[in-house]
């Protein structure tokens, strides 16, 4: 039986190796706990879809202004000052890394992912699958506050 904890922490280890390798930037985990509303947890949230033959989840990496900027100043090795369309596509791309790193330790589960999305804005209501409980994992760097928000539903078996 596929439990939540089977996809999560890859998605984990993911975002912590992208931060590490891509970035240069040590994150560490700060908390861990159930959503009590489906809103993005800071300003600039990336968001991707993950599904198998065990069930389908949203996956949204969240992070703030001051840690998207940082972040894609690193990705494209240049000084950014603000939230732009440069920084989205790198939240994007950023976002892409963490479900792929995910998706090739979820491999047993023959894994496929959405292309990510990128919302940027205060209090962003986010659609997790029906009859999942989505949790919150915040994270914090040399650059400010991130979190991962993570709904699975799994498929009951046949």
């Amino acid at each position: 039986m596929t439990s939540a904890i089977d996809y999560i922490n890859p998605v984990i280890t993911g975002l912590e190796d992208a931060f590490s390798t891509m970035l240069n930037c040590k994150i560490e985990r700060t908390g861990l706990g159930l959503m009590e509303n489906n809103q993005a947890l800071h300003p600039v949230s990336g968001i991707i879809g993950m599904s198998s033959s065990a069930g389908m989840g949203t996956v949204v990496l969240s992070m703030s202004e001051a840690v998207a900027i940082h972040a894609a100043s690193a990705m494209l090795m240049t000084e950014l000052s603000e939230v732009n369309d440069d920084v989205m596509d790198a939240v994007g791309e950023l976002t892409n890394m963490v479900g792929g790193g995910a998706k090739s330790k979820l491999a047993q589960y023959q894994m496929t992912m959405s292309l990510p999305n990128v919302l940027c804005g205060e209090n962003c209501r986010l659609h997790f699958p029906l009859k999942s409980q989505p949790i919150s994992i915040p994270f914090k760097c040399e650059w400010g506050p991130l979190a991962l928000q993570i709904g699975f539903n799994f498929f009951a078996a046949k």
